[in-house]
């Protein structure tokens, strides 16, 4: 399948699993909630202690499997991430980034920015860019 392909595919939804590989080898799955930024860099925003972090540290390979309107048209994006620093002040770049991605993500502006990047903080939360360079799947009509 066509990276170009895939990514408009990808492009109109948000969810997806996120496959990272644990210390053994076997998958480890997260279901999360992704932006595609223009450049076709998905954005996702994740927490320190969480396995998919943690793995993702040892191992910057991963997959985005993105499912369709029915159970047969999925994509898979293949690729490599790279982690910002961890939220530590609610005014850092980081947190610039979780905000960035709230609004591209919602469409909109949170009721609280100053309650959004304490929690942000509070969460140990980081952003993860998951850069895709090669992709399967069946996206088109049956």
């Amino acid at each position: 399948m066509d990276l170009g392909q895939a990514l408009e595919f990808v492009r109109q939804r948000r969810e997806a699993v996120l496959a990272t590989i644990k210390p053994d080898g076997r998958p480890q799955l997260s279901n999360i909630f992704y932006v595609l930024g223009d450049e076709g860099v998905a954005t996702i925003s994740v927490t320190d202690s969480r396995a998919k972090t943690v793995n993702l540290r040892r191992d910057p390979r991963a997959s985005l499997h993105v499912a369709g309107d029915d159970f047969f048209h999925y994509v898979v994006l293949e690729g490599e991430v790279t982690l910002s620093p961890v939220a530590a002040d609610p005014n850092d770049e980081t947190v610039d980034q979780l905000v960035a991605y709230y609004r591209a993500g919602m469409g909109e502006e949170h009721p609280n920015w100053d309650e959004f990047r304490a929690a942000m903080v509070n969460d140990g939360r980081l952003v993860l860019h998951f850069h895709p360079s090669r992709a399967y799947g069946i996206a088109g009509e049956r």
